[in-house]
């Protein structure tokens, strides 16, 4: 599960292993700790057992927990159109994003070639994923061919 913080997963009362929400955990209790998030669920009673899922992707429903309106899944990112808020031109679809700490970098695809910007106010300009696109200024260069 990546989310911005300990709220977040607050919210939750179940968690699941596996992407179809097949393998539920019962959450009990969450505090951080310096970069990460210790969790307790009610299936899992000893540290032996907590320790065989450490570093595991935890999924949730979305529908169990709340975000902020100018917030968004990140599957709901990946598969946008990214095109330029001056001219629309395309420069591709998102196909993956990372992140390094300072900000999330949105990988563009197109024809095969791989594009990474940032997400930061001065290149994401609106993000609409109702019509799956992000409209961006894009920084010199950032494009251009060789």
């Amino acid at each position: 599960m990546w989310c911005d913080g300990i709220d977040y997963i607050r919210q939750l009362h179940t968690v699941y292993l596996d992407p179809e929400g097949k393998k539920p955990l019962t959450l009990t209790g969450a505090r951080p700790q310096k970069n990460i998030a210790i969790v307790k669920f009610a299936e899992i009673p000893s540290i032996n057992e907590a320790e065989e899922l450490k570093g595991k992707v935890l999924y949730c429903d979305r529908d169990d927990a709340q975000i902020d309106d100018d917030a968004f899944y990140l599957a709901d990112i990946i598969g946008c159109y990214v095109v330029d808020a001056d001219t629309d031109e395309e420069y591709g679809r998102v196909v993956d994003v990372q992140n390094y700490g300072s900000c999330d970098i949105y990988d563009i695809e197109s024809w095969g070639k791989h594009t990474l910007i940032p997400a930061i106010p001065d290149v994401i300009k609106e993000i609409n994923t109702e019509y799956q696109v992000i409209y961006i200024k894009p920084m010199k260069g950032l494009f251009d061919e060789d």
